[in-house]
């Protein structure tokens, strides 16, 4: 899981909206990310807020993912139980592969997604997934998404980076239901980034 947060670990300021809390340094350790995933998962509100996805621009990473004959982006799998989107949005632009994720069995994809995938159970489908090649997954966000996941233990990793902001107010990224969870995480990075932000990756530790 990527994040962005401010030092008081919100998402969003608070009145709410799209927030794009990180800078340059943020920036290149988000596309380090997505340089080595197969496929990054984004919740359907964080899509209709922000109206596109994070995409790599830089040549390296783009010349990186070429050598290794891999796609030059990582799919994006929108998780979304209407697939209602408006056909303007930017998302449908981009130069990447769009899958739908839904709990709502439907026949064919809806248009703007080349495929479509019942999301019936999170292990059942992240399983699945593997089997066609999308083994490696970022997770973008929402926090209700990342919620979801992270109750069921389904995160390897969390990659947070500290913004020099307070913005206060309710948009953590954890529900209270989480605040006393039993996770155990293990610090596997820690390092500075340009814009006075600072970089941590934390793993799971797994019985």
């Amino acid at each position: 899981m990527v994040l962005a947060v401010s030092l008081d670990g919100r998402l969003a300021p608070a009145e709410g909206g799209a927030a794009q809390l990180g800078g340059p340094g943020d920036r290149r350790v988000l596309e380090e990310a997505l340089a080595w995933a197969d496929a990054c998962l984004i919740g359907a509100r964080t899509l209709r807020l922000h109206g596109t996805t994070c995409v790599i621009r830089d040549p390296g990473l783009l010349e990186q993912r070429s050598a290794e004959q891999r796609s030059p982006q990582p799919h994006a799998l929108v998780v979304s139980r209407s697939a209602k989107f408006e056909a303007g949005l930017r998302f449908f632009q981009q130069p990447l592969q769009r899958w739908l994720l839904t709990p709502s069995p439907t026949p064919a994809a809806p248009p703007g997604f080349e495929q479509i995938r019942w999301l019936q159970s999170w292990p059942a489908l992240l399983q699945g997934l593997a089997a066609e090649g999308l083994q490696r997954i970022v997770l973008l966000g929402g926090a209700a998404l990342a919620a979801q996941l992270l109750e069921l233990q389904l995160v390897d990793e969390l990659q947070l980076t500290l913004v020099p902001r307070l913005l206060g107010g309710a948009h953590t990224w954890l529900p209270e239901s989480l605040a006393l969870a039993p996770n155990a995480w293990r610090l596997s990075e820690q390092r500075p980034l340009e814009g006075e932000e600072f970089l941590l990756r934390y793993r799971r530790i797994r019985a």
